[in-house]
């Protein structure tokens, strides 16, 4: 997800709204310390909250300039329907056994070492420069529908399947789980990092890092907006930074303790990871497609993801035009957007538009909330047989699991919850929900017998006052009772990051 800055007029198609939370309230900064080097000496970020460079110059005590947007509405054709997504792939360029060797030099040039500068500009005097105010025009795009070419081929609705309403009581509650310790792993992506997915993908800035298990033995790791050469530290890129609205890797490394090795992604040309999903990239239309989990049933792979209408000013808010269901049949290389298991957001009030979505016995439960990081959670069911029909859904209702009930659904838990990761623990034979409470300023986990709970109070894991601007909190599958494994996401690095909490679960 992506954010918003108001004063660049062409990235208002391009950007996203992904930290509520612009600055820790309390936090002690921990000490300055250097950021971050890979083995291949490429500096990466740090997400933590910490002191300023003690040896950097001093910030000016005025900004050089000072944006002020103006609102410009400007009629915006928009050919419909839409048209059909590129679906050409390649197949992974072999990586080289020397990891800091380039693998597509034609197309992307290893970066040379900065050489050290010497600020030759330091102000001897005590006068303060005034700030430039600039008019900043903001287009604000008023789509219009037009005639535009041949579109996807039509799908056949499936047969309407109702179900009757069934007895859903809650389990008894279980203890919540005692975190013992949460150390930040790795930087999964971007510059700096182990896996280096600048050079051997074109992945310089993205978010997310969905996972779920495509096979045995094998787990993909889906991202929101991917941004490639042009991006720059500071958030989202602009749509003249290589975008694309969602990216998909692989990995096969079960050693999570020191990290996690990309082994290759989904590519449209070497060295660079296709998009998915197409999107219309159009404000106000589609925005862009957001991936919001994934799951595999059989050879055929799912994802749930949220058709983004446009990111809002109000920070954490945003609008979907609707949640839905994409599948692929080739192991994740190309997906086709089923054209009726599609949740609508009526009048911004649909209450399964980001969903997590978890296969367990003969269902599969999709824990849903409405647009934006302020929604309750609901939770509805299906038959793995009907999962792409979505009259034969049950949601859960005050205890049933009841038809056409969508936004009935009962809450799950008290309080506002955004960005979903829910598996289920085989070992334990317990549910883990790991989510962005934005109220409470963390990132946290719950536990529960069954998916209708009783779920346990929530038990923190990241404070967005050590990690400003983090969101997330996307489980690794091959987690545990005792070790959990998650993504977060950080906002001005606008990269994804491995967590390791060790839990000690009650008995």
């Amino acid at each position: 997800m992506r954010a918003q800055p108001v004063s660049h007029a062409t990235v208002t198609v391009a950007v996203a709204l992904t930290a509520l939370l612009a600055v820790p309230a309390h936090a002690a900064p921990l000490p300055w310390q250097p950021p971050p080097v890979n083995l291949c000496g490429e500096t990466g970020f740090d997400p933590v909250n910490r002191l300023p460079d003690p040896a950097a110059p001093p910030a000016p005590p005025l900004p050089p300039s000072i944006d002020i947007p103006v609102w410009v509405p400007q009629l915006t054709p928009v050919p419909v329907p839409d048209p059909p997504h590129d679906q050409t792939r390649v197949a992974q360029v072999p990586l080289p056994a020397d990891p800091c060797r380039n693998p597509c030099p034609t197309v992307r040039d290893t970066p040379e070492p900065e050489p050290a500068t010497t600020d030759e500009t330091t102000s001897t005097g005590s006068a303060i420069a005034v700030p430039r105010i600039r008019i900043q025009p903001e287009i604000e795009p008023i789509p219009i529908p037009v005639p535009g070419g041949e579109g996807e081929p039509a799908q056949q609705a499936p047969a309407p399947v109702i179900r009757p309403a069934e007895a859903g009581p809650v389990a008894a509650p279980v203890a919540p789980a005692q975190v013992e310790s949460v150390r930040l792993v790795e930087q999964v992506t971007g510059p700096g990092s182990t896996n280096r997915t600048d050079m051997r993908w074109q992945v310089d800035g993205t978010d997310l890092g969905l996972f779920w298990e495509t096979e045995p033995g094998r787990v993909a790791m889906v991202f929101g907006d991917t941004f490639g050469e042009g991006w720059v530290y500071g958030g989202a890129g602009s749509d003249t930074a290589d975008w694309r609205s969602n990216a998909l890797a692989f990995s096969t490394d079960r050693d999570l303790h020191d990290g996690i090795t990309i082994e290759s992604m989904v590519q449209d040309s070497p060295c660079h990871a296709a998009e998915l999903l197409g999107s219309r990239k159009i404000k106000n239309w589609e925005t862009t497609t957001i991936p919001t989990s994934g799951f595999a049933l059989g050879t055929r792979q799912f994802m749930s993801y949220m058709s983004v209408n446009h990111w809002s000013k109000i920070p954490g808010m945003w609008l979907t035009n609707y949640g839905g269901l994409a599948y692929s049949d080739d192991g994740g290389q190309t997906w086709t957007k089923d054209q009726h298991a599609r949740w609508e957001n009526m009048f911004g009030l649909g209450r399964f538009q980001v969903a997590a979505m978890v296969p367990h016995g003969e269902y599969v439960y999709m824990f849903g909330t409405p647009n934006g990081r302020i929604g309750v959670i609901g939770l509805a069911r299906v038959r793995a047989a009907d999962v792409l029909n979505k009259t034969a859904y049950q949601y859960w209702v005050n205890g049933n699991w009841a038809p056409a009930a969508e936004n009935s659904a009962t809450p799950l838990v008290a309080g506002t919850a955004s960005e979903l990761s829910v598996r289920f623990d085989a070992d334990s034979g317990q549910w883990q929900m790991v989510y962005l409470d934005a109220i409470a300023n963390q990132i946290v986990l719950r536990t529960a017998a069954e998916p209708q709970g009783a779920w346990t109070s929530t038990v923190p894991l990241v404070s967005t006052e050590m990690y400003p601007k983090a969101y997330g909190g996307f489980i690794h599958p091959w987690s545990t009772a005792h070790d959990l494994y998650f993504t977060i996401s950080a906002w001005d690095s606008y990269n994804v990051y491995l967590m390791h909490a060790r839990l000690n679960p009650p008995r």
